[in-house]
């Protein structure tokens, strides 16, 4: 399945309507699954999902349901969709809306000039409506060494991270896979993304471990989490191969890895981000939540 995260994040980062919501409340796609009872989480995790993953609904639609899950938070969307989550009691988990795209990122410096007057605007806005994870990336290597990457992305990225010190705003580097999905990305692996942590030295930098990538390009999640959570400011997950649901389909064991992520102190939110069978249908989505409730 080619996936279009690339595709939807622009579309998401304007905060355009995809169907009517009146048509929405009535359809099936808007509906859990009545045989799933919501059960009350235990509240180890705060639990949030991608924004992307269920285009086909109203952004209305999506945080009712969502509420009803359990949910806290919403990922993945920008400053015109907030006062939605706002109205639903939901925080927005990772904000968006400052990246250029996926491929154009803090790695080339032809990029610096744009992406810092965006990140410039942003961070504020971020702080004003109380939230602290901005998402960014690195983008693709167009023949970059990881040298060349590593010293890119410290010089465009800290001149930013004074402005985001102060208004204590996390800029949080997504950790793609370059094997099926993103092919060319070059914070691919968590080493490179530790790297660049460590050379910037801030606590407002700080990578988005996604579950769902790092099984691809380099496995060993667990021991991972375990032993460099500290430059974890999120995680995401979904299920390897086909980023479907997390359930027995698939080669990794959620409640495993949720227990490993409680143990080590973690207070931030997690994300489903996994693709729907069924596009729109938000039924499976309970159950992956309650599997990651441990």
């Amino acid at each position: 399945m080619k996936l279009n995260r690339r595709s939807t994040i622009k579309h998401m980062l304007t905060g355009a309507a995809v169907l009517s919501a009146n048509n929405l409340l009535a359809s099936p796609l808007a509906q859990t699954d009545s045989n799933t009872p919501y059960l009350p989480l235990k509240g180890n995790i705060n639990h949030s999902v991608c924004r992307w993953c269920y285009k086909e609904l109203e952004l209305d639609v999506l945080c009712a349901e969502g509420k009803k899950i359990g949910l806290k938070g919403i990922d993945l969307v920008g400053p015109a969709d907030w006062p939605t989550l706002k109205k639903h009691g939901l925080h927005s988990s990772m904000c968006n809306g400052a990246e250029i795209n996926l491929v154009d990122g803090f790695n080339d410096k032809k990029f610096h000039g744009e992406l810092i007057k965006r990140y410039s605007d942003m961070i504020p806005l971020v702080a004003n409506a109380g939230y602290t994870n901005l998402i960014c990336f690195s983008g693709n290597r167009r023949g970059k060494t990881d040298e060349e990457g590593w010293q890119n992305c410290v010089e465009g990225l800290k001149q930013l991270l004074p402005l985001a010190e102060k208004h204590k705003v996390v800029l949080v580097m997504e950790l793609l896979n370059s094997r099926v999905d993103h092919k060319d990305y070059q914070c691919d692996k968590t080493a490179w993304g530790i790297e660049l942590c460590n050379r910037l030295g801030s606590e407002n930098f700080k990578l988005l471990y996604d579950i769902y990538h790092m099984q691809i390009d380099e496995g060993d999640v667990i021991a991972t989490i375990k032993k460099y959570n500290k430059y974890f400011a999120h995680y995401h997950t979904g299920g390897v191969p086909g980023r479907h649901e997390i359930d027995e389909t698939q080669e990794l064991y959620y409640p495993a890895i949720m227990k490993a992520i409680v143990e080590t102190g973690y207070k931030g939110f997690v994300a489903q981000e996994f693709i729907p069978k069924e596009k729109g249908q938000v039924a499976t989505l309970t159950k992956c939540v309650q599997l990651c409730d441990v």
